[in-house]
C-alpha cells in the first residue's frame, strides 16, 4: 500500500469510527491543501472510458450533463470543452471550492450535492448523467441508496454511464476498501427503469478486478 493510500484509509477508518463514513471525502480535501498528488482519482485528465465513449457518439446531440461526485472536475470540463452545459457536484465543500480555483469555466456550474440527496430540480432534468468512481468508494448500507437516485436524474431520451471497478465472479477475491470493486448485479441494478445499451469491461495490466462502463437510456 502507497503513501497516499495509506493515508486514505485511514481517513477512512477514522470517519467511519466516528459514525459519519463519508466525511473522508471532505478530509482528505482538506489534508492535502490543493496537493493534486494527494487525490487518487485526479489523474489530471477526464476518464478514457468516457473519452471513447464521447468519441463513439460524435455525431450525436449535445445537451446538459450531470457529473456525480466531480472531483477536481476533469471529466466536466472536458465535457464543457465539448460542447455540453455540465452541472457538476461534490459531497466535499473543499473540493468544490478548489476546482472552482481551477476551472472557472463558464459553462460549467459547480455545487456542493450528496447523490444521497439530489436536488429536487435535477430530477429529469439532464440529457446525460455520469458516476465515475463514487459507488465504489462508499460503504454499501450508503452506496445501494444512492444508487437509486441516479436513473431518476436522467431525462427524456437521455443517457445514464457508470464507469468503476467490478468484481470478477469467477474469482473468490476479498477487497479491503474503499475502493469497492461493484458486483454485476448490482451495476445492472442502477439502471432500473431505463433502457440497457452496453455494458464494457476489461482489466488493467496487474489489478485483480475488471475496469467497466455501463451505459442505459431514457426513452
Amino acid at each position: 500500500m502507497d503513501k497516499v493510500q495509506r493515508i486514505l484509509r485511514d481517513l477512512s477508518d477514522a470517519a467511519l469510527e466516528r459514525g459519519a463514513p463519508l466525511d473522508w471525502f471532505e478530509d482528505l480535501y482538506e489534508f492535502a491543501e490543493k496537493d493534486r498528488t494527494m487525490i487518487p482519482w485526479s489523474k489530471g485528465e477526464p476518464h478514457p472510458f468516457l473519452v471513447n465513449w464521447i468519441e463513439q457518439h460524435s455525431t450525436q446531440p449535445i445537451g446538459s450533463a450531470l457529473i456525480v461526485g466531480c472531483g477536481l472536475g476533469e471529466d466536466a470540463v472536458y465535457l464543457a470543452e465539448k460542447g455540453w452545459k455540465v452541472t457538476a457536484f461534490d459531497l466535499s465543500e473543499s473540493a468544490i471550492g478548489w476546482v472552482k480555483e481551477m476551472h472557472p469555466h463558464q459553462s460549467i456550474t459547480w455545487e456542493v450535492g450528496d447523490l444521497l440527496n439530489p436536488k429536487p430540480h435535477w430530477m429529469q432534468q439532464f440529457d446525460l448523467v455520469l458516476e465515475v468512481h463514487i459507488l465504489q468508494a462508499i460503504p454499501q448500507e450508503f452506496r445501494i441508496p444512492a444508487s437509486k437516485n441516479l436513473a431518476p436524474l436522467v431525462g427524456r431520451n437521455g443517457t445514464l454511464i457508470c464507469i468503476g471497478r467490478m468484481t470478477d465472479s469467477s474469482k473468490d477475491i476479498q477487497f479491503d476498501g474503499p475502493p469497492w470493486p461493484l458486483e454485476v448485479s448490482f451495476i445492472e441494478s442502477l439502471g432500473q427503469q431505463l433502457i440497457p445499451i452496453n455494458m464494457y469491461s476489461t482489466q488493467y495490466d496487474g489489478e485483480e478486478h475488471l475496469r467497466f462502463r455501463a451505459v442505459w437510456k431514457r426513452s
